[in-house]
């Protein structure tokens, strides 16, 4: 009854069209994934943020690093973790422009149940695009990772090099 009163005014086609809670019910379910996807997403993010920090930090303290202590020997550490520096931040921007991206999908998801136009081909689009961005994101990480196991390999050796030298 108080439908076919309102009928006639904008905007009560949208109330008929999600009127139905099993619709509403099939929306929210269709989104718990990229939900979870976007909790895993920022678990990662504070592995990456936190690294990022870390390096920032110590490549601040060798920069303002004085005459104690060895100077050349800290500041032959800047360009590894200049490139890690790189690295983390590139993660770190990718990663969150995939979250971003999947909140795009929820919002389209949900937007779907809401107007007739069908939605699912930008949907997808926006999915493989946030699976992209992820994909590089992690590619990034694993760049980072790989850069800091490398100089620290680097290091071992050149301690072990001067080890023996001082053995002879």
């Amino acid at each position: 009854m108080l439908l076919d009163i309102l009928a006639p005014l904008p905007g009560i086609e949208i109330i008929e069209r999600t009127s139905s809670t099993l619709r509403v019910q099939q929306v929210v379910q269709l989104s718990l994934a990229p939900a979870f996807l976007l909790a895993g997403i920022g678990a990662v993010m504070n592995v990456m943020t936190n690294r990022l920090i870390w390096v920032a930090n110590k490549i601040e303290r060798i920069l303002n690093a004085g005459e104690e202590g060895d100077v050349d020997a800290l500041r032959a550490e800047l360009p590894a973790l200049e490139m890690r520096r790189i690295h983390a931040q590139r993660a770190v921007m990718f990663s969150t422009a995939s979250a971003l991206a999947i909140s795009v999908v929820i919002v389209l998801l949900f937007v779907s149940a809401f107007v007739t136009t069908p939605l699912g081909t930008l949907v997808a689009a926006t999915w493989v695009i946030s699976m992209g961005l992820l994909v590089a994101g992690l590619g990034s990480f694993l760049r980072e990772t790989r850069t800091a196991a490398r100089r620290n390999r680097e290091r071992m050796r050149e301690r072990r090099n001067a080890a023996n030298s001082l053995g002879d």
